[in-house]
């Protein structure tokens, strides 16, 4: 039963990845987070989660605008190391149940809200490294660091693309950020990681190059819906 969970689990996260640029965790997590502990689910969806990402990014990687990524990523490893502290005291249910409230008022306020027309104002360094600690803080407690980056990029109107090219790289360095964090804490990774790791890659594969097939296919409008619902439902499953 476990091991269906596994790559479930990894076939699902993979698609809305190779979709939506994030939210491997969200839908990942609705399944393994009924079927294993936070401090072992949350390492593995971590890894999966990179591996994802590694492969989707590389498709827009020219898209990519270090100059903002990099203050992003400077106050996201501010906030990575303060989460990861606080994720060994959490409590199972009650982690669980948060993570769900707040997958399910974040999509609720979205969908809740017309999409922002796009501006092109230019943001100080300052802004994306708050908003890069705050999405870090998030993801060393949930592995779903860009939730604040893409409510950030909503606000803004910022594209389908260019929201993944801005929020994609701070994902993958977030999560492996938080994975050497977590390598650090003693006890805090579990020795079957590698295996479960190995086990969810070929359905994690074929889920992000579905993923990506369907990014191509979908104007603004739906691929915003899209998430948000995806989002919506992870969170209720997780409250469950």
């Amino acid at each position: 039963m476990e091991y269906l969970a596994l790559g479930l689990a990894a076939f699902l996260g993979g698609v809305v990845c190779g979709f939506a640029g994030f939210a491997y965790s969200a839908v990942a997590g609705a399944i393994l987070l009924h079927v294993l502990e936070p401090l072992l689910a949350i390492p593995l969806m971590m890894s999966c989660s990179i591996l994802s990402q590694v492969t989707s990014l590389a498709v827009l990687r020219r898209l990519v605008v270090w100059r903002e990524i990099v203050p992003m990523m400077i106050g996201g490893a501010a906030g990575v190391p303060i989460a990861m502290y606080l994720l060994t005291l959490v409590e199972a249910r009650a982690f669980r149940a948060a993570f769900g409230v707040f997958l399910v008022s974040y999509a609720l306020y979205m969908l809740a809200r017309p999409a922002a027309k796009a501006v092109a104002q230019a943001c100080y360094p300052v802004v994306h490294s708050a908003v890069g600690f705050a999405g870090g803080f998030l993801g060393g407690l949930t592995a779903m660091p860009g939730a604040v980056p893409v409510i950030w990029c909503d606000l803004r109107g910022v594209p389908k693309e260019r929201q993944r090219a801005l929020v994609q790289p701070f994902i993958l360095g977030m999560q492996v950020l938080a994975l050497v964090t977590l390598v650090c804490i003693p006890g805090a990774i579990h020795r079957d990681l590698v295996m479960d790791v190995v086990l969810s890659l070929p359905p994690l594969a074929v889920g992000t190059c579905a993923g990506i097939m369907l990014f191509g296919r979908v104007d603004e409008a739906r691929f915003r819906q899209s998430v948000l619902l995806l989002l919506l439902v992870s969170g209720a499953l997780m409250i469950i």
